[in-house]
């Protein structure tokens, strides 16, 4: 069964001008011809585990990079053998190069480019923040220029996005887990050893490196989305060494994949009901004008795409229930974008899917000649397989679609199949159990949306009460994650903890 690689969210930058643009920032990497290392490592003999003293201690090649500093970094493949293969991952510093700190960010995804992040916060952040810190990107193991995970090549991952996100027989259960099956071994083929070891574990231990090689005694970091579950990962490793952590658009590390899958479907039917709300109000409204009729019409509309697919402006393309899920899905992100969504639904009522295709090529950054820009869409499945101890089976999770249908008759049953969708997944789950309350760890804020779709806000009110240093700030509004909103109380909170350590006393309530 094919794993619904929405699960865990990402930041989606987008510029709403009649169509959406997704900015993916694309560094130009011009290098100097004779670069210096600006840092010195921080770590220690006795600070580390001594078979990890030569990445620790590793001397890096820094290159300008569109003015930025840029170097890469090597880890072992696996922490449990690490005299063996190493892989690389790229690092980019904006900002002062002899910043005293560093603020290490992360889009989430999981596959997300949080040296593109990197670039884009640098603009986001308040003067205040970027006079404090260096902000840092570093792109987590197997995603994007970090020895990126190679799996299935453009026309079979088209394959896999088209297939159908709510198998209806065991037939089509089979093909799904064959499918998931085969990316895997896809994965290790292309990619070898790599392939087992993208968890977030792993991707963590990572992190403590870079954050010695820049000479920090403390790791400051600011996560969204999928990056809140790096982040606890993080504390809960090093809890010692927490800084200030900012966690935003919460994610609870401690959910199984199927309550984790109910959570979801219950923040996108909340935020699909905003935006149909909003949508019934203006007589134009392609779904109607009343909220319960409107439901069931996109209901009906992603099954009648079940049973035929409907044309677009590709005749060799027509638009697949598989496809319609994601671009529905990817305007609930940002408020901004729900007069597009209203766009494409307008088509697809007169019977042309061309604009829900259009929004699910972005969501996975697929460009008009069929080529992909990045890998999210695949890694996010290999981290979320290794991440996933307990990958239930698909007949497990039918017993309870019900309740997913229940909770949203658009995205249940995709989401809820989705909970089984790793029990394919070729290599085995990284088993390390981590105690997430992360006893010692210094405050952190723990960010959540009310109607945030990819990462409801239960999740950030239960990580804020497993922390045993967390504090919650609530954000009351639409969209996923809080800081780059436009709300200033967030603004306001997270840039005075970043900056002064400033912690409110209680839930500030935005």
């Amino acid at each position: 069964m094919k794993k619904i690689m929405i699960a865990g969210g990402l930041v989606l930058s987008l510029i709403v001008a009649g169509a959406i643009v997704a900015l993916v920032w694309t560094a130009d990497r011009s290098t100097d011809p004779d670069p210096e290392p600006k840092r010195e490592p921080a770590a220690e003999e006795g600070s580390y585990p001594e078979e990890l003293e030569e990445f620790y201690t590793q001397e890096l090649d820094w290159e300008e990079c569109d003015g930025d500093q840029c170097a890469t970094i090597a880890v072992p493949i696996d922490y449990d053998d690490p005299d063996g293969a190493t892989t690389e991952l790229s690092m980019r510093v904006v900002g002062d190069e002899d910043a005293e700190q560093h603020l290490f960010v992360n889009p989430g995804g999981p596959g997300g480019s949080a040296v593109d992040f990197a670039v884009s916060m640098s603009s986001d952040f308040g003067d205040d923040v970027l006079d404090e810190y260096a902000i840092v990107g570093v792109d987590p193991r197997g995603v994007g220029e970090s020895s990126p995970l190679e799996c299935y090549d453009d026309a079979e991952f088209d394959t896999y996005v088209d297939a159908d996100p709510t198998p209806d027989t065991p037939e089509e259960v089979t093909q799904y887990g064959e499918l998931v099956t085969g990316m895997g071994e896809a994965c290790e083929e292309n990619s070898g050893d790599l392939a087992a070891h993208v968890s977030t574990v792993e991707a963590a231990r990572d992190m403590d490196i870079a954050r010695a090689l820049l000479g920090d005694e403390e790791f400051h970091w600011f996560g969204a989305s999928y990056g809140t579950y790096l982040g606890a990962t993080y504390a809960a490793l090093f809890p010692e060494k927490v800084g200030r952590m900012v966690l935003d658009g919460a994610i609870n590390p401690e959910l199984g994949p199927v309550d984790s899958a109910l959570g979801q479907t219950t923040g996108f039917q909340r935020a699909l009901e905003a935006y149909i709300e909003d949508c019934v109000a203006d007589d134009d409204c392609p779904l109607g004008t009343d909220p319960a009729a409107a439901e069931q019409k996109l209901a009906a509309l992603l099954a009648q795409l079940d049973a035929q697919p409907m044309p677009t402006d590709d005749e060799d393309r027509p638009l697949t229930e598989g496809e319609a899920f994601f671009g529905v899905a990817l305007p609930l992100y940002v408020e901004s974008a729900w007069p597009l969504l209203t766009s494409a639904l307008q088509a697809a009522m007169e019977d042309d899917g061309s604009g829900l295709q259009e929004l699910s090529d972005l969501y996975f950054e697929r460009a008009d000649d069929g080529t992909y820009a990045g890998n999210m869409g695949q890694v996010i499945t290999a981290v979320n397989c290794l991440d996933d101890s307990e990958r239930p089976s698909p007949e497990e999770v039918a017993e309870r679609l019900p309740e997913f249908e229940a909770v949203s008759p658009v995205f249940g049953r995709a989401l809820g199949a989705s909970a089984g969708g790793c029990s394919s997944w070729p290599f085995e789950a990284d088993a390390e159990e981590l105690d997430f309350t992360a006893e010692g760890a210094a405050p952190i804020l723990v960010l959540g949306t009310t109607r945030d779709p990819a990462t409801p806000y239960e999740q950030a009110v239960e990580l804020a009460d497993l922390l045993s240093s967390g504090v919650l700030v609530t954000r009351d509004g639409d969209g996923h994650t809080a800081y780059t909103s436009g709300n200033s109380c967030v603004e306001d909170v997270v840039d005075a903890y970043l900056v002064d350590g400033t912690v409110p006393d209680e839930d500030p309530e935005c």
